[in-house]
């Protein structure tokens, strides 16, 4: 189970850990998005940076801004002790880095606002 907390904004904030390609653990403030449908969003400079892998293909989606084309990388998340082989998508000028909705499927939410309970397990 991992903690996070709930930001001046009320956004929920998890820490975890990217993985680059040479095994350092990199720990990073992510953002909960439940508007993102994916794994994890990343700026491709940090993705780069970190020596993941790009794939050839890319991804359309729709954003807050209209429709944006993202790369896609084979990316390492430790979350909750445990690392993850996901698919991540790189974008430009992204200012958070973004956790997306497909981790519920794996890991249970509870957030608790009025009581500053922020879990991920």
């Amino acid at each position: 189970m991992i903690s996070g907390e709930f930001n001046s904004k009320g956004e929920l904030i998890f820490e975890i850990g990217l993985i680059a390609a040479d095994g350092d653990i990199v720990p990073v403030q992510a953002l909960l998005d439940t508007g993102f449908t994916g794994y994890l969003a990343i700026d491709n400079q940090d993705a780069l940076s970190l020596g993941w892998l790009r794939d050839s293909q890319t991804e359309d989606m729709q954003t807050a801004r209209g429709e944006a084309r993202f790369n896609l990388y084979q990316g390492n998340v430790l979350l909750d002790e445990e690392e993850f082989a996901i698919p991540a998508l790189g974008g430009d000028e992204l200012q958070d880095i973004l956790l997306g909705v497909l981790w519920l499927q794996i890991k249970r939410l509870v957030a608790d606002f009025s009581a500053g309970i922020l879990t991920l397990a």
